[in-house]
């Protein structure tokens, strides 16, 4: 069965109710099991740090007029877990990058919590409807890893997903969702885990790009997370635990994630339209999906049903955020960053590479 029909199989139970495909199949499981106690010797060898704090406004160089408004769900991902300063997770870098592309300041707030599954979702979204400020601009989810390892059957998994999109866009709030990453790419896995890891992960994936389409929102496939940069490189890529990702792979996936963000408020550079020397094309969201969870930091938003379009956009530097002040985090006004309060222009922003 092609990985498209594989992913749309696994949509249409989540539509429709069913809850008996798995991941990974019967076939698997006794091997895997037996892979992830050797696995669990070795993943996890340091300890991450927890999630720093970072909530708060990010661009107040950009002016007092009304911030944008940015909201992080998901795992520890999501969270930062992994690195100990607040301008090293990638809310943070999503704030500061909004804030420079759309030169108005962005409020962040960010309900990620280290070890959830899709099924934390809803507490998730319901924290972000509940405030008083009302529903954010955007939204960014990063979910799917838990799922996998914790053997979440995937249409119970993308039904959660689903159903989460569909109150944020109700809500009025845009969503993008960073697609379940490979966990292949962890150091050490050993065949056959490594090979049914990235096989699940793919899975779950496409079956997520589906469904956040499906709802209105759009997807970029994190996939090894962003780059040949941890196949390559794991020690630099990965954190002291192997598992969460290091300062650069934050920075590596937030600058994938940006333009997407950028794009669905209306302030990215660049129009919507198919270019075929980057190989963009227009398929059916099926092929779409697949087509993605095969190649890391694809965009697939959707276009007239049941077609999605298929975008690989210029990734660029993003600015660096400040230290949050003394004090500073979720109740307080962290991240002052900007012209004027502690971050270099774009153009003098990180140096991360280019795509394209």
């Amino acid at each position: 069965m092609s990985r498209a029909r594989v992913a749309r199989r696994i949509a249409a139970g989540a539509a429709y109710g069913g809850g008996g495909i798995g991941l990974l199949g019967v076939a698997g499981v006794g091997v895997l099991l037996a892979e992830v106690a050797l696995a669990k010797k070795s993943v996890g060898g340091g300890v991450a740090p927890l999630p720093p704090g970072v909530d708060g406004r990010y661009g107040r160089g950009y002016g007092p007029g009304e911030p944008l408004r940015l909201a992080l769900l998901g795992d520890s991902t999501a969270a930062g877990q992994g690195v100990r300063r607040a301008g090293q997770t990638p809310g943070a870098l999503l704030a500061s990058g909004l804030a420079a592309v759309a030169e108005r300041p962005v409020d962040l707030r960010n309900v990620a919590l280290s070890g959830a599954r899709s099924d934390d979702l809803e507490r998730q979204v319901s924290l972000l409807l509940s405030a008083a400020a009302g529903p954010p601009d955007v939204c960014v989810i990063m979910i799917g890893a838990n799922d996998v390892t914790h053997r979440m059957p995937a249409t119970q998994s993308v039904r959660c997903m689903a159903a989460a999109v569909r109150r944020l866009r109700t809500a009025g709030a845009e969503v993008v969702v960073g697609t379940c990453p490979d966990l292949g790419t962890i150091e050490p896995v050993y065949q056959p885990l490594r090979w049914l890891a990235r096989r699940a992960s793919r899975q779950l994936a496409a079956a997520q790009t589906i469904v956040v389409v499906e709802q209105g929102g759009r997807t970029v496939s994190l996939g090894d997370l962003l780059g040949p940069e941890f196949a390559a490189n794991p020690r630099e890529m990965f954190g002291v635990d192997n598992f969460h990702p290091s300062a650069e792979g934050y920075a590596t996936a937030a600058m994938a994630l940006l333009p997407t963000v950028c794009a669905a408020l209306g302030v990215w550079p660049e129009p919507d339209r198919i270019d075929v020397a980057r190989h963009e094309n227009l398929l059916p969201v099926a092929k779409a999906a697949a087509e993605a969870a095969r190649e890391a930091g694809t965009e697939v938003t959707g276009a007239r049903a049941p077609w999605a379009l298929l975008k690989h956009r210029r990734r660029r530097r993003l600015p660096e955020p400040a230290p949050l002040d003394a004090g500073a985090g979720a109740a307080g006004d962290g991240g002052r960053t900007g012209p004027g309060h502690g971050t270099r222009p774009a153009s003098e922003g990180a140096a991360l590479p280019q795509d394209g």
